[in-house]
């Protein structure tokens, strides 16, 4: 082997040598802990695939900015989401929920023998545990049932098999305007066809619900009420029972109540104390609700806003009706106030929120012509 050979070995061993001791010389680089600026790092929008889909491994590929191609892109925004979800590919999100109970254990998809297509609701006291039991009997196991306790008092109800499988939501002193709110928000109610939001003092002995629900559906109404006993309990005349027909739309009132007889209260009305809803009617109703502005006086008048026409699909059901049995339970909930009975004060407070709904009702309308230029001055026709 010549000089020069030689040379080229002890040069080259030489070099690889000092390479060595000059690597580990240097804090090992790692690109898993590697941050780049956001603003090295390309945009590019997700567009779903209704065919395929994402895989795991092209997911995980989109995320690895090691594989990097001209115009892919590691943001997702989907402006048709609901709101706030932007940010999630569709096929992920849930924007509706429900009252059904599931298990703990075993397969989810397996939880649900029966999905029950209807939703009523009783805002109770215990004191008249025996009257919602006997409501509870006339609503099949197609409905769920829930019950707002504004006493605080839930655990005494187990006392009936069917508070075992009842959703119970309980809060002091509220009353059910404020509890559907702030617990029936359209989203979560949207799973059944009809929605009952009734007071506790209602008797039922005339009253059948999956019969009711047919008239309902027969009549084409969206929002109903069952027909109150006449001889009890009785404030307008559109709600009193005709004993000669399934349903009425309309009345007669006293002279110079109605000046339309399209118009509450002569048509297009039910009261607040048994109101029955389709899906579509409460979705509207909810929006309605003010969350101040517990008691709900005032709605009765307005719910015509959800529907159209609404002398047409707002009605009462004659064949099944009940009896407002005035029981001032929740009245006695409220103050004694200045020398006056509890029940004083909560009168005087849904007087004072019917005129306050009254009043922003008429000044939203108001605004909202305005601002299209339409003349106001005729209201009625709103």
């Amino acid at each position: 082997m010549g000089t020069a050979a030689r040379r080229l070995i002890v040069t080259t061993f030489v070099g690889v040598v000092f390479g060595f001791f000059i690597g580990v010389s240097f804090p090992t680089l790692s690109l898993t802990k590697l941050t780049l600026p956001s603003s090295l790092l390309p945009t590019v929008e997700y567009v779903e695939d209704q065919r395929s889909g994402l895989s795991t491994q092209r997911f995980l590929n989109v995320f690895n900015p090691l594989n990097r191609n001209n115009g892919s892109s590691t943001r997702i925004w989907v402006p048709t989401n609901p709101r706030g979800a932007e940010r999630l590919p569709p096929k992920i999100v849930r924007a509706e929920s429900d009252f059904y109970l599931r298990r703990l254990w075993g397969n989810p998809n397996e939880d649900l023998t029966s999905q029950p297509k209807y939703l009523v609701t009783f805002t109770v006291g215990y004191d008249q545990k025996n009257n919602i039991n006997a409501a509870i009997k006339k609503f099949s196991d197609n409905f769920t049932i829930v019950l707002f306790h504004y006493d605080g008092r839930t655990t005494e109800w187990n006392e009936f098999e069917w508070s075992k499988r009842a959703i119970h939501v309980s809060v002091r002193k509220q009353t059910k305007w404020w509890y559907a709110k702030r617990f029936l928000h359209p989203d979560i109610v949207a799973s059944y066809d009809y929605i009952f939001i009734w007071d506790e003092d209602l008797g039922v002995e005339h009253f059948n619900a999956e019969e009711y629900i047919k008239l309902v559906r027969k009549h084409g109404l969206e929002i109903s009420q069952p027909g109150l006993e006449p001889n009890k309990g009785l404030t307008w005349q559109m709600t009193k029972r005709r004993g000669d027909r399934e349903v009425h739309k309309e009345t007669e009132e006293k002279p110079g109540w109605c000046s339309n007889p399209h118009l509450p209260p002569c048509a297009a009305f039910v009261e607040i104390m048994a109101p029955v809803f389709s899906r579509d009617a409460w979705r509207c109703v909810w929006h309605m609700i003010q969350n101040d502005l517990v008691h709900g006086w005032g709605l009765d008048f307005a719910l015509r806003k959800c529907v159209e026409p609404a002398h047409e699909k707002i009605g009462v059901v004659d064949s099944q009706w009940i009896v407002h049995q005035t029981v001032p339970s929740l009245g006695n909930q409220g103050e004694s106030k200045d020398g006056k009975a509890p029940w004083q004060g909560v009168r005087e407070r849904c007087k004072k929120e019917w005129t306050m709904f009254q009043g922003r009702m008429a000044n939203a309308e108001k605004a909202y012509f305005q601002a299209l230029g339409a003349d106001t001055t005729d209201s009625s026709a709103h």
